[in-house]
């Protein structure tokens, strides 16, 4: 599984969506990153392939980091991937 994770502007949480394969999830990547790319601001709307029910729309110009991240069976604890990694 692949997760796409998305930082706006103010918001201090990440939004996120996810994909079962890779190139699904580089698809949904560049698409984010040709319409941050682009001079007038999108609406993109992305759905969940894990939680197909899960929907969200977000203004281009409001996007400020893109990661896409792809879940291990080895993730600590169940954290979430995210920007930041602090040592513990």
């Amino acid at each position: 599984m692949f997760t796409i994770d998305l930082i706006l502007k103010n918001t201090p949480m990440s939004l996120s969506v996810q994909r079962k394969s890779e190139e699904d999830a580089q698809s949904v990547y560049q698409e984010i990153l040709s319409a941050i790319r682009s001079d007038k601001a999108q609406l993109l709307e992305l759905t969940c392939e894990r939680q197909p029910e899960k929907k969200i729309g977000i203004l281009s110009s409001e996007i400020v980091a893109i990661q896409v991240s792809q879940k291990s069976s080895t993730a600590s604890a169940g954290r979430p991937p995210g920007f930041f990694a602090l040592a513990e």
